[in-house]
């Protein structure tokens, strides 16, 4: 898994490329964990390049959302697809989380 970061208007724009799985959810963890400590609070997150995505993923994901929501935070999904998005409407996380089409459709969902 490759994970790139860059601020952008209001949020962080995170995009992941690779596995989402057991091996390396927890270097997700770990780089969403600082970000938020160092203060930021709003964040993109850019699946277009996410080949696989395990339940260890999901569960980073709604770990990392939940903290956000105690901060008054916000995670935001773009471009979710291919099994990355079946994974995503079969857990039922595509109705609990904000997903949008793109990265620029979900920085300008920041509030």
């Amino acid at each position: 898994m490759d994970i790139q970061t860059r601020k952008e208007q209001k949020a962080t724009v995170i995009a992941i490329t690779g596995r989402m799985d057991a091996v390396t959810a927890p270097e997700f963890d770990r780089l969403l964990k600082k970000q938020i400590d160092d203060g930021e609070l709003f964040f993109v997150v850019d699946l277009q390049n996410l080949d696989y995505i395990s339940s260890a993923g999901l569960r980073s994901l709604l770990a990392t959302a939940k903290l956000l929501k105690g901060k008054n935070g916000q995670l935001h999904f773009a471009n979710i697809i291919g099994t990355v998005k079946e994974v995503f409407d079969i857990s039922g996380f595509g109705s609990i989380f904000q997903i949008h089409g793109s990265v620029e459709s979900a920085l300008a969902s920041v509030s």
